[in-house]
């Protein structure tokens, strides 16, 4: 039984081998071109993935790894919706049990099409309950293997292999290697897949105002929890307390940039996704659009920004786009 693989690091090597197991079973997601301040800046739509996000990414090169003995116990997973998804999705394909538990609070679109998928979800209460002991004793249990949303090295690697896609496709598209990725942050899972796919790259995390724990672990240089008291945020797919040091170690080598985003700058990238890109994005996956918009990073020709989600459902977005404030 595997709770938390701590004795692997991940790696450029490892990177390149999910960019290949990704690609043999699903299309490159789009690299869209847009205007911003007399600049063409690229975004990289992964809420177009077969489950609307990225974690599809992390979650097929961690579950194809698994031996037959461990395949054969299942996984165990914590989210608030996309990595369960990503996680149940694979674990479909592979004809592996998978065990989620999920935030009660979580967005039922996220809740229901993870049972869709195949998945047992137990569900907690965020506020008092701690979702890691539950999973880890789920995973006793079962002798399940316990697949972390971020602090994995196999799924750094696997979220990492949207780098390799976008190092491609702008060479393709624009005959230009990236300089810059803007990427929505939770617990650092893909902004460290990315500086390793992409060493040559600034990797820019992106967090919600108040769940800030990524850019003030890089400011300080060592890791910090969000407090006791978070501020509510729209972004529950960015609801991290605090990063893992398996991120943290990529994070602090290769990071010199970070952004922290407003609730309103994020609802404002989601009307700009809708309106200039044709994309329905989450809350969670408009962060580092937010970002762009809101000028607060760097940008040049060269800069790709990470739409990572579109799990939303038709409600609170429609209230989104049609809000003007």
């Amino acid at each position: 039984m595997t709770e938390h693989t701590i004795d692997r690091v991940p790696t450029r090597e490892g990177v390149i081998e999910a960019a290949a197991k990704v690609a043999a079973i699903l299309p490159p997601t789009p690299l869209l071109p847009f205007e911003h301040d007399g600049r063409t800046i690229w975004a990289k739509a992964e809420c177009l993935q077969p489950m609307g996000a990225f974690k599809i990414r992390g979650a097929w090169h961690r579950l194809s790894a698994l031996s037959d003995d461990e395949r054969a116990r299942g996984v165990v997973a914590v989210s608030s919706g996309n990595h369960a998804q990503g996680v149940a999705w694979a674990a479909r394909r592979l004809g592996i049990d998978a065990t989620i538990v999920m935030p009660a609070d979580a967005p039922r679109v996220k809740l229901e099409r993870t049972k869709e998928y195949g998945a047992q979800v137990i569900t907690y209460d965020r506020h008092t309950e701690n979702r890691e002991e539950i999973a880890k004793n789920i995973a006793r249990e079962k002798g399940a293997t316990y697949v972390h949303a971020f602090g994995d090295p196999w799924v750094i690697e696997g979220q990492g292999s949207a780098g390799i896609e976008i190092a491609t496709q702008l060479e393709a598209q624009a005959d230009r290697k990236v300089s810059r990725i803007i990427a929505c942050c939770g617990g650092g899972g893909l902004s460290s897949g990315l500086s390793l796919a992409c060493p040559d790259a600034s990797v820019v995390p992106v967090e919600p105002e108040g769940w800030d724990d990524i850019c003030r672990s890089l400011e300080s240089g060592e890791i910090q929890n969000v407090g006791s008291n978070p501020p509510p945020t729209a972004c529950d797919a960015l609801q991290t307390f605090a990063t893992f040091p398996i991120n943290f170690a990529v994070l602090y080598r290769n990071c010199r940039e970070w952004a922290r985003v407003s609730e309103s700058e994020i609802r404002a990238a989601q009307r700009f996704a809708f309106s200039h890109l044709r994309l329905v994005v989450e809350p969670g996956g408009a962060a580092a659009l937010a970002a762009v918009l809101a000028n607060k990073v760097q940008v040049d020709d060269a800069t790709v920004v990470m739409i990572t989600g579109g799990n939303v459902d038709a409600a609170s977005f429609t209230q989104v786009i049609g809000d003007c404030n």
